[in-house]
């Protein structure tokens, strides 16, 4: 029987087979050993050729397919339950990222077992790769690039399955009353800006957002 890998990353994927090789490969492509770490893509019900982009890397990765959408957070929590790794970390099917992206963390967590989670700045780039900006991930979080240990995010009951949108956000609430996430000021995540973001869709960002307001109050 295989070692137990140390970090799961989770990819929670539906209709990106523009973007989803570029994600893997960056993964792949890491300076920690590969035994250390495992992949997992959830394939939320794609109709592109997602699934087939997927397979190509079937040998180094973990597929999970769903036969029907089910959407993005019971997709990421369906890969965290399925993870073997003591710490998680999730990665969006169209960013990628740098090859330190796991070692770094890693090392800060094991060495500081009193520390909770960890964040990594990022790049925004655009569709070209080309970088526009650095963001501080404390300043202006995303849902990516940050390492937990799994036993947290269980303790918490993972991602509501009812936010299809902020979902990020309404667990970051939930983890910060009960645990801290602290900053690792170096951007090793390359969040990618296009025109197919779901973050765009402003309708259904607004009606979450009241969603996330009246759940936690403010």
């Amino acid at each position: 029987m295989s070692k137990k890998p140390k970090i799961s990353v989770i990819i929670p994927v539906f209709n990106q087979e523009k973007y989803l090789s570029r994600c893997l490969r960056s993964l792949i492509d890491q300076t920690l050993e590969k035994k250390d770490y495992e992949i997992i893509v959830v394939n939320d019900g794609s109709t592109d050729r997602t699934r087939f982009v997927a397979e190509m890397f079937k040998d180094e990765i973990k597929i999970i397919n769903n036969k029907k959408n089910k959407g993005l957070p019971f997709s990421i929590n369906e890969g965290i339950l399925s993870a073997r790794g003591r710490y998680i970390v999730r990665v969006d099917s169209d960013d990628y990222v740098n090859t330190e992206f796991l070692n770094i963390p890693y090392n800060f967590l094991s060495a500081n077992p009193e520390m909770d989670a960890v964040s990594c700045d990022y790049y925004v780039v655009d569709d070209k790769e080309i970088i526009l900006k650095r963001e501080n991930s404390s300043k202006k979080p995303v849902g990516c690039g940050i390492m937990f240990r799994v036993e947290q995010l269980l303790d918490l009951g993972l991602y509501d399955n009812t936010f299809l949108m902020h979902e990020d956000k309404d667990l970051r609430i939930r983890f910060l009353k009960k645990y801290k996430i602290h900053r690792i000021s170096l951007p090793l995540y390359r969040y990618r800006k296009h025109e197919k973001n779901i973050t765009n869709n402003k309708i259904e960002m607004r009606k979450h957002f009241r969603k996330l307001a009246k759940k936690h109050k403010f």
